[in-house]
């Protein structure tokens, strides 16, 4: 097992993206901890992985917060190895501001916009400084950023989603260069069409806003999508991203820093055409 002994955190572990992520390096022996605003879940999630896996409610778009927990986690377990910013997406747990997601840009407040920016890239601030100190103290170690497609390819759907998750991807090389020197890798993964909340957010959207999707449900205007914008063909998968999370953080991977790597079904290929 690569990451055996190998401490990990990972925000908005509870389910989807987070919990496949989790799965993956806990089946590569690594010590898994999940944090997550949905506290229940999270502990569900820890439990369902055994292997000492633990769970900490906190919301992590707050520096405070991740950094409170990711201390609880050191001291439980001994250290840190990686870290795994993956909270973001859509946040049910906040109000809806109704000029965000599912709009172009000229129908975005600034409440919408302040909402995707807070929910999509502060977390990777705040948890990338959570991490670093322990990672340093380790001597090196793995960030894992999960941004999305929607960083790299226009949509015109989902304007300040995709700007926040540029972000990430920026700060990812800025990060990766900065923290070579201690050994810390950094890189980002940008995950095609997956079924998440978000996606049923954006789907109830759509149906909303063109008649094309009339009778329609949003788990079928999803796969709808899928079929339009998918060269394989297919969605993709937590499973998909969590094996690449833990190649990533493994020795396979030690010469790969500050990259991009999309887990697509070829789908960037198209609009870079």
């Amino acid at each position: 097992m690569q990451l055996e002994n190998k401490v990990a955190v990972i925000t908005g572990g509870a389910r989807g993206i987070g919990a496949g992520i989790a799965c993956s390096l806990a089946a590569e022996g690594a010590k898994v901890a999940l944090l997550d605003v949905d506290g229940a879940e999270a502990a569900a999630t820890a439990a369902a992985l055994g292997n000492g896996a633990m769970s900490l409610t906190a919301d992590v778009s707050e520096e405070a917060a991740v950094r409170e927990a990711t201390e609880q986690v050191v001291a439980r377990f001994g250290g840190l190895d990686i870290f795994v910013n993956n909270a973001g997406g859509g946040r049910p747990d906040r109000p809806a501001t109704g000029g965000g997601i599912g709009n172009p840009f000229t129908r975005i407040t600034q409440a919408g916009w302040d909402e995707l920016v807070t929910t999509n890239l502060r977390p990777t601030f705040a948890g990338a400084k959570a991490a670093i100190p322990h990672l340093q103290r380790r001597g090196g170690g793995s960030i894992v950023n999960i941004a999305s497609v929607a960083a790299l390819m226009p949509m015109v759907a989902t304007p300040a989603y995709g700007a926040a998750k540029a972000g990430v991807v920026s700060l990812t090389r800025s990060l990766a260069l900065e923290l070579a020197p201690d050994g810390i890798r950094v890189n980002v993964i940008c995950p095609g069409l997956l079924w998440t909340r978000a996606w049923a957010m954006l789907a109830a959207m759509m149906k909303m806003n063109s008649p094309h999707y009339d009778g329609l449900e949003p788990r079928d205007i999803f796969l709808d999508q899928v079929k339009r914008s998918i060269p394989l063909g297919a969605e993709q998968t937590p499973e998909d991203v969590g094996r690449l999370t833990a190649f990533l953080c493994g020795d396979g991977a030690r010469n790969i820093t500050g990259q991009a790597i999309s887990v697509d079904g070829g789908m960037t290929l198209r609009a870079a055409g």
